[in-house]
């Protein structure tokens, strides 16, 4: 009983051996080729397409950031240049003090003029600057 069991074991075994090495028919290995072809193209159009969300998606992140950067420079620049106008301001009403009666009147109302037009341009450029 054993020599039988041994023997088919040996005959199948002997079948796969002889099976692996044989030729598959030229219209098989070609269907293969095609079909590992279009696999493979269906892959890369796949990860192409990822590749591009996730390059979009990082672009977005990338422009808020951006953004963000510009309106921070644009903010600081505004108030550095407030300062300036507002310390402007006080010096030339501390310069109008030496004068009397209608003529430091006068250039009070001048030097609150030019700090309001300063502040108006300032103003303007904030909001056209900012994104």
């Amino acid at each position: 009983m054993q020599k039988k069991i041994i023997a088919v074991v040996g005959m199948f075994a002997l079948a796969m051996i002889g099976g692996c090495h044989k030729a598959k028919s030229p219209d098989a290995v070609a269907n293969n080729v095609t079909n590992a072809e279009q696999k493979a193209e269906n892959n890369v159009a796949d990860a192409e397409k990822d590749a591009s969300k996730n390059v979009a998606n990082a672009g977005d992140k990338v422009d808020d950031k951006a953004k963000d950067l510009n309106n921070a420079e644009v903010k600081g620049a505004y108030d550095v240049e407030m300062a300036k106008v507002e310390g402007d301001r006080k010096v030339a009403l501390n310069k109008c003090e030496a004068l009397s009666g209608d003529s430091q009147k006068d250039c009070k109302s001048i030097a609150d003029a030019d700090y309001q037009a300063a502040k108006s341009r300032l103003k303007a450029m904030l909001n056209s600057e900012k994104q």
